[in-house]
């Protein structure tokens, strides 16, 4: 990512980033890669990599279909949410499995910040991803669909997200985050909650507190008044045992 287009990012641009392409559409099958998951990830978001490793011609396959089809600027929200999100995931699945074996993604250089997922005619990072597409589409519940491929990251669905089913998904992926016992420890007086909550304040806190929104999902009424800790971020590999 250029220095430039990072400090921009970090200044809080409101834009979404453009994606031209003469070859845009407006749909994208997600059926390949749906398959993938539901073979090669359990219900816990635990991916067996190395049998992951035999089908890597169909996921380099999946990626070559979205990077000839570029969801269109134009394109129903819920449709590019879908298409950015599982590529998100795709990619970083993609980039662990180029590097396996490892413990962590963090094991390899500059995973969000390398320029290498290719949209069109343009070539776009992870990070790029996330923080200039993805984050400036104004849904914060993103955060419980992207996998960064680590133990305390929301788990990767062994389904793909589509626009169809959207609205169920990010609900039901932020409920599940937000009460699992093993990424956040919520009692009415005592909060303790992922980093996540942390570096994406911004997103989370654009129409109320973070507690406002935490109680939206929680099935423990927390008190408005309650302090909030951060707990550690485990980057350990995601990996099936």
């Amino acid at each position: 990512m250029h220095y430039a287009l990072l400090f921009s990012l970090f200044l809080g641009c409101s834009a979404p980033l453009q994606i031209q392409s003469d070859l845009a559409v407006a749909r994208v099958d997600h059926t390949t890669w749906d398959h993938l998951l539901k073979k090669h990830v359990d219900t816990e978001g635990n991916v067996d990599y190395k049998n992951f490793a035999s089908d890597t011609a169909l996921l380099d396959g999946y990626l070559k279909a979205l990077a000839e089809n570029p969801i269109a600027n134009d394109a129903d929200k819920n449709e590019k949410l879908a298409y950015y999100i599982n590529l998100y995931n795709a990619g970083t699945v993609k980039l662990i499995l180029d590097n396996y074996p490892l413990t962590s993604i963090k094991n390899i250089f500059r995973p969000w910040g390398k320029e290498w997922i290719t949209i069109g005619k343009d070539t776009y990072s992870l990070g790029d991803i996330e923080h200039k597409i993805l984050r400036r589409m104004d849904e914060p519940r993103i955060h419980f669909a992207i996998n960064c491929a680590s133990y305390s990251c929301p788990r990767l669905w062994n389904r793909a997200f589509t626009a169809s089913q959207l609205e169920t998904q990010l609900e039901k992926a932020a409920r599940e985050f937000v009460n699992d016992p093993k990424r956040n420890k919520i009692l009415s007086q005592k909060v303790q909650v992922s980093e996540i909550f942390k570096w994406f304040k911004k997103d989370f806190t654009k129409r109320g507190s973070l507690v406002d929104y935490l109680n939206r999902y929680s099935e423990t009424d927390i008190d408005k008044k309650a302090k909030i800790n951060y707990l550690d971020y485990d980057w350990s590999l995601n990996e099936a045992k």
